[in-house]
């Protein structure tokens, strides 16, 4: 906890927005951060509140009483270690997590959590500028060898803990740099890249070897992967986009969302975009089909691209303005909200269904829509239309992609397409093939990525060694 009545006497203060005027004409980050004497304030908020809910709301079990209550002292560099135990990569999280700590905060009973995103982000950013991060070499080596497929954050996540216990680990990733969706799919403006670069130069001083560029089912072949290595840890995404399958899909100018975002991410980070249509939102009326993050993103990068006008569609109706707190907390509550990206422009709707396409010269230049009730049943007479120059289908992921790596290895799936693996050992059907991350639990969030990749590092160090120190 921080200040015992800290929560009384000083009112909730976040970071701010560089104003929509000047963050669109740009890719950079524009959130602007607290002063170091405001973070340390907002950390005495943090209540003796008894049971502390917001452990229940972090899936990495950030121990945030305790580094509140440091920074509160203006013991940082002890914050940094104590969030450290838990985070792989705090500076991801106090990013692009919607902090499900904050609302099972005791405090967000009134609306006024204690600023746990703000905190941590602060924490990690000092951390990295004084100097306090660096790697942690292992003192010995087991002479096992561990390969991980796919370096987004829980592929990361466990690599680095593996490697700080002396295992050989090596990461395979398809894509020129390391990060996965991190990368290719989060914009720059709500996370620059170069805060991967630095995780991924730490943790080959701590020995994690990379190699890029390596498709693993298409260029190189899982079987022998998994003959070379003593373990095998799957940790791609969910990367199969749920499709519309609608009159005029076939059109050109509609496109995944995930054929998008890559492609400005490329721009950004200085990669070619490769043998593919360029997509480009500059100069066009754009609908964006799907209400969530990946929606969202695409909103703000489309403005950023230079498109006229911007129209997001939700099939869902639209959620309440206020949650039920005694009914919702705390958990995380369905309630209106409105992102970065949403309040730069765009018109949205709800309870709408896109029924069909039209185009001219085979080019989409109409969406044809019908709203929909409660039961997502279309409404006679609610017919209408938009006009659309591209429409960006983000509607979110149905399973990884089969094709390739995952026939080859022949493992189970869930019912829902997803590797079969469980959350006591991450063991797939294969002797020594383990799953975690987008790849096991389907569609997710960044910090039960990690924390699903520090526990599989944990199960497959006590695969490899009979026991293990690493922490779940």
């Amino acid at each position: 906890m921080g200040k015992i009545t800290g929560f009384m006497e000083i009112d909730r203060q976040d970071r701010n927005y560089r104003p929509a005027g000047d963050r669109i004409r740009h890719f950079r980050e524009f959130l602007i951060p607290l002063e170091e004497r405001d973070v340390e304030r907002q950390a005495a908020r943090c209540m003796d509140c008894g049971i502390p809910y917001c452990h229940s709301g972090c899936p990495v079990n950030n121990q945030i009483p305790d580094w509140n209550d440091l920074v509160y002292r203006q013991d940082w560099e002890e914050a940094s270690r104590n969030l450290h135990s838990t985070n792989n990569f705090p500076e991801f999280t106090g990013r692009v997590c919607p902090a499900p700590c904050e609302a099972a905060c005791t405090l967000n009973i009134e609306e006024k959590p204690v600023t746990i995103k703000t905190i941590e982000c602060a924490i990690v950013d000092r951390a990295w500028t004084e100097g306090w991060i660096g790697p942690e070499i292992p003192a010995s080596s087991t002479g096992r060898k561990v390969a991980i497929v796919g370096s987004g954050p829980a592929g990361l996540a466990a690599a680095q803990q593996l490697a700080r216990v002396g295992h050989d680990v090596h990461v395979f990733e398809k894509h020129a740099k390391p990060g996965g969706l991190l990368r290719y799919g989060i914009p720059d403006f709500k996370m620059e890249k170069h805060l991967i670069d630095m995780r991924a130069q730490q943790m080959q001083a701590e020995g994690v070897t990379f190699h890029y560029g390596v498709h693993v089912g298409v260029d190189r072949t899982a079987s022998e992967i998994e003959q070379n290595f003593d373990a095998m840890l799957l940790t791609g995404g969910s990367e199969q986009s749920r499709d519309l399958p609608v009159e005029g899909r076939e059109l050109d100018g509609v496109h995944f969302a995930m054929e998008f975002l890559p492609q400005q991410n490329r721009r950004v980070g200085g990669e070619p975009i490769g043998d593919v249509q360029p997509i480009v939102a500059g100069g066009k009326h754009v609908i964006v089909i799907g209400g969530g993050d990946t929606g969202s993103d695409c909103i703000g990068t489309s403005f950023r691209q230079g498109a006229l006008s911007v129209t997001q569609l939700e099939i869902m109706p639209i959620p309440p303005k206020q949650e039920n707190k005694a009914l919702t907390w705390p958990d995380w509550p369905l309630k209106f909200r409105t992102s970065s990206s949403q309040a730069e422009g765009a018109k949205r709707d709800w309870s709408v269904m896109t029924t069909g396409m039209t185009g001219d010269a085979s080019r989409v230049t109409k969406l044809h829509c019908i709203q929909v009730d409660e039961n997502i049943k279309p409404v006679p007479g609610t017919d209408f239309e938009l006009q659309a120059d591209l429409v960006l289908l983000a509607m979110g992921f149905v399973h990884p992609v089969h094709e390739g790596m995952i026939q080859e290895l022949g493992i189970d799936l869930d019912p829902r397409g997803n590797v079969s693996a469980n959350t006591d050992d991450y063991h797939t059907t294969r002797d020594k093939v383990f799953a975690a991350g987008d790849m096991r639990r389907g569609q997710s969030l960044v910090v039960w990525a990690i924390r699903e990749g520090r526990q599989a590092a944990q199960a497959i160090d006590r695969f490899l060694m009979g026991d293990t120190r690493l922490p779940r």
